[in-house]
């Protein structure tokens, strides 16, 4: 029998909001860019830092998983997250969630790993410009100063009272990844905008 059933094209958390983070960074005057990243793979993988997997893992994805707290490891177009002693967030360009998840736990073998695909429990927010740092210390307790939280590093924290995971771009120009649960993204996406007023009013 033929497959009948309907497939929904895909639709971002913020596909409503694109034209307000468009015309607040026009209206910065490049102070602040505001975009939506939407549909990045997002792989969340537990597994023993000191095991014969995570070197297994890390060659397969061309990089060392990070084992130094809240950093940040980049090759080609992944990038790894340390989120905690034994865990971990690959995320990778949009549509590529099983051929990753398929590496990785091709590579742990029989050694036993969580490989878990969070790509639609999050979406991401680009913040970038000479003022980024400054909007998003209108509402993170973390100091956000280049000397402390410089490019490579990553942390789990508050946004304007929201849970992300915040990670400085290895690159100071490219910003900062605001990852935020999908239910969570417009309201963060209006407390952005509206702290962004400084410079887009």
């Amino acid at each position: 029998m033929a497959d009948t059933a309907l497939t929904a094209p895909l639709r971002s958390p913020l596909s409503h909001a694109a034209d307000r983070l468009a015309a607040a960074t026009r209206t910065s005057g490049g102070a602040v860019r505001l975009a939506e990243l939407p549909f990045l793979t997002q792989i969340d993988v537990r597994l023993d830092p000191k095991g014969t997997a995570a070197d297994a893992v890390g060659l397969a994805l061309g990089l060392q998983l990070p084992l130094e707290p809240g950093t940040v490891v980049r090759a080609g177009d992944l990038t790894a997250l340390w989120l905690g002693p034994d865990e971990w967030l690959v995320v990778g360009p949009p549509g590529g969630r099983r051929a990753l998840e398929h590496r990785i736990r091709e590579a742990a073998g029989d050694v036993p790993v969580s490989v878990v695909d969070v790509s639609a429990q999050r979406t991401t927010l680009l913040v970038a410009g000479p003022r980024a740092r400054d909007l998003l210390a209108h509402g993170c307790s973390l100091d956000l100063h280049p000397r402390v939280f410089g490019p490579g590093r990553c942390a789990q924290t508050a946004l304007g009272r929201t849970q992300v995971v915040l990670v400085a771009r290895d690159d100071p120009k490219a910003g900062f990844w605001v990852l935020v649960r999908s239910s969570f993204a417009g309201y963060l996406t209006d407390w952005l905008l509206d702290a962004a007023v400084e410079w887009t009013g």
